[in-house]
């Protein structure tokens, strides 16, 4: 058991009836140095120029790891949220779709991808296409937690690192 994880909050039946959530939010109020440390852990920073925050918490974990590693920091966000010129990419959701959408960028560069919890991969996968899309090479991908009972991700075979895997 990794030291932080004792501090994660379980909801039970949140957001709606049926689902456990895993709350990061006391680890981010009082452990977010460690939190930020061990999310750094097995990324070669050498491979990469900037890192991609995805919405919402991942802007948060997103730029600590950036400022702590001296990165530059992208991110990613709904639709509507961001001036143009932009690249959009839409993805499926449990009911429906929605869109994320990055700023147009103008270089090729490396890139790690920061979210805060992996479940389907939806996400992840629309991002990296955006990526993709965009001269970007997604170099490696972090969450702080893989719920990998609900996914079995592995991205073009690059795998995801993940501080705790449920």
């Amino acid at each position: 058991m990794h030291p932080l994880e004792k501090y994660i909050r379980s909801v039970q039946d949140f957001p709606k009836p049926g689902i456990g959530f895993k709350d990061i939010m006391p680890i981010m109020k009082d452990h977010l140095p460690e939190m930020i440390a061990a999310m750094s852990e097995g990324i070669n920073w050498n491979e990469i120029d900037y890192v991609i925050g995805i919405e919402s918490r991942g802007f948060i974990l997103g730029s600590a790891l950036a400022l702590m590693n001296k990165k530059g920091f992208i991110p990613v966000r709904k639709k509507g949220k961001l001036p143009p010129p932009l690249l959009s990419q839409e993805y499926a959701l449990e009911y429906g779709t929605d869109t994320l959408e990055m700023a147009v960028n103008d270089k090729p560069a490396r890139v790690l991808l920061v979210d805060d919890v992996l479940a389907t991969g939806g996400t992840l996968n629309a991002t990296k296409a955006l990526c993709e899309r965009n001269q970007f090479k997604v170099s490696a991908m972090v969450v702080f937690i893989n719920l990998s009972f609900l996914n079995n991700f592995k991205s073009s075979g690059q795998p995801i690192h993940s501080v705790l895997t449920y």
